[in-house]
């Protein structure tokens, strides 16, 4: 089964190559841009990370390449309960700042079919997105086209106070109507955080094979503009502490993007990856750091004493208590939540 192409993310922050460019060529290799140092509350963009490869179920010619790490973390949105938004001094818009691009034609047509079962109940700006003079999308100054912007937020991101509900009108329709919000948003909504990519690869035996990436959408997916945002939830610890990891929470999602069976291999994997962590975790000898925390982001002596002594050796048998809470510990803080 080949997936059926849907573009990631486009903003005005920075180009990002669209899924069927991808599909006709190769992207070029760019330099590798480490960017600015991460805010107080955001992990750095390089760390190690854990990555699984497997054949799609539904087409023996396509590879999913997933991100592990991402995919068993703890993320969950925070929006108006600690979200920072991505523009300084505009935490309630959250990431809907700068409006949602389109797809294409297609994706403009599905939310416009959603748009007109929104009242002046449950959308704030149905004045302004309605009627002989109204309208919610609109040509940017790159010729695209993306929701409207209105005070400094999406037409359809309303505000605190509304009584309705603060929050994007079309979420909250689908909810009210027992629908997935990937539904009636456009598409670049509902795939965030979750980025999806395409490479065709050329192997050594001169066939190729269609690798279909994915993985978390972090500041570098905006382009060279996601550097300069305020903030960004991916990353950021006080988004961390999920009860579900990203692979349950984003089922739905997930599904969409890989298809119903590429979702259950992925599920499979990401259980076994939990299911070797615990196991690893109950082994009764030394905690040893490559057996108990193998792949870990943030392990260092400065940073978890517990684990390893400053010449980065396991702790000797006198130390097991302290490493076994230092271990757990690291399962609720560290970013690879293993």
């Amino acid at each position: 089964m080949r997936i059926p192409c849907i573009p990631v993310l486009r903003h005005t922050l920075g180009p990002v190559a669209k899924a069927t460019k991808a599909k006709t060529k190769s992207r070029a290799t760019t330099g590798r841009k480490s960017g600015p140092a991460a805010p107080p509350d955001e992990a750095s963009l390089d760390f190690p990370r854990a990555w699984v490869e497997f054949v799609d179920p539904g087409d023996e010619e396509q590879v999913f390449r997933c991100d592990l790490t991402w995919l068993t973390s703890r993320w969950t949105c925070i929006f108006g309960s600690g979200c920072q938004g991505i523009v300084a001094g505009r935490a309630d818009d959250g990431c809907c700042s700068l409006g949602a691009h389109f797809s294409d034609d297609e994706d403009e047509k599905r939310v416009a079919s959603h748009v007109t079962r929104l009242t002046p109940e449950t959308w704030q700006f149905h004045g302004l997105g309605t009627g002989k003079d109204g309208f919610w999308a609109e040509e940017n100054e790159d010729g695209e086209r993306q929701t409207r912007v209105v005070d400094g937020a999406c037409v359809f991101a309303n505000r605190a106070g509304f009584a309705g509900g603060q929050g994007c009108a079309l979420h909250a329709l689908a909810l009210s109507e027992g629908r997935e919000p990937l539904e009636t948003k456009p598409d670049v909504c509902w795939q965030l955080p979750i980025r999806r990519t395409f490479d065709w690869v050329d192997r050594p035996d001169d066939s190729r094979v269609l690798v279909v990436s994915i993985g978390e959408y972090d500041r570098r997916g905006w382009g060279p503009g996601g550097h300069d945002l305020h903030w960004w939830c991916t990353s950021a610890t006080s988004a961390h502490g999920a009860g579900d990891p990203v692979y349950v929470s984003y089922r739905a999602e997930l599904t969409e993007l890989m298809g119903p069976a590429g979702y259950e291999e992925l599920v499979g994997l990401c259980e076994a990856r939990f299911s070797s962590s615990r196991a690893a975790a109950e082994y009764s000898g030394p905690p040893s750091v490559s057996r108990v925390v193998p792949r870990c982001t943030c392990l260092s002596p400065k940073t978890h004493p517990g684990l390893c002594e400053p010449n980065g050796r396991p702790p000797r048998p006198e130390q097991w208590p302290r490493a076994k809470e230092a271990l757990a510990a690291l399962s609720r803080s560290c970013n690879e939540w293993i």
